[in-house]
């Protein structure tokens, strides 16, 4: 009689956070027990409108069809003309596949009254050159969001679950240089350009200029440079 192969263990922090359900993810990262403090919430008021929003974080594998399509659609709303002008293009295939790896987790912001999504933001636990980090994939907000103080709220998601997620080094995120607002969004929330982050360099004779920055916020010291 043949045995059953066992599931490999995870072996690192980070395999072991992508491997965990919502429910953990949340109560590890975002609330655990030994924090002073936490940047999660799951309702929001408009300070304007008066409105009221639920916020959420889910998986793709637990996301619903339609509320992946309204993030599609958000981010299509927000950024489709920076993509179809940068180097790489806009392919919408290419980006939904994107979208659906198994690994991110979204955070979902909906007006309670209508259901209607009106903003998310998408993160993952990853390696990057070899360094454990979060990475914000996107951040969307419509209009009538913008400059209310919910990005910011968004953005401290990532930050507490680098946090909480040694031994985490840093968030990273990829902005377009043709988002003005998108950079100096960041910078003001302690993002600089990241090392690795791509020069202008000469290719036959032409100088290529990146069309994108990588930038990163420092959580805690690189153990390599100790």
């Amino acid at each position: 009689m043949m045995k059953s192969k066992r599931s490999r263990a995870p072996t690192s922090p980070i395999e072991v956070a992508n491997r965990k359900t919502d429910k953990q993810f949340i109560a590890d990262y975002l609330q655990p027990e030994t924090a002073k403090e936490s940047s999660w919430v799951t309702a929001w008021t408009h300070p304007t409108t008066g409105a009221n929003y639920g916020i959420s974080l889910v998986q793709p594998a637990n996301l619903k069809k339609e509320d992946l399509d309204a993030c599609f659609g958000l981010l299509v709303e927000t950024s489709k003309k920076d993509y179809e002008n940068s180097a790489g293009r806009w392919h919408p295939d290419k980006k939904l596949r994107e979208m659906r790896s198994p690994e991110l987790r979204y955070v979902l912001v909906k007006e309670e009254e209508t259901g209607e999504l009106h903003g998310f933001t998408s993160l993952m636990p990853t390696y990057e050159e070899g360094q454990p980090v979060i990475y914000c994939y996107e951040i969307h907000l419509r209009s009538i969001l913008q400059g209310t103080g919910l990005g910011p709220i968004l953005m401290s998601v990532h930050t507490t679950v680098a946090v909480n997620l040694p031994p985490t080094t840093k968030v990273m995120l990829t902005c377009f240089l043709s988002n003005p607002r998108g950079l100096a969004f960041y910078k003001k929330l302690g993002f600089e350009r990241d090392d690795i982050s791509p020069v202008p360099r000469m290719l036959r004779g032409k100088m290529i200029n990146p069309d994108y920055v990588i930038m990163s916020k420092r959580i805690r010291p690189d153990p390599a440079t100790k």
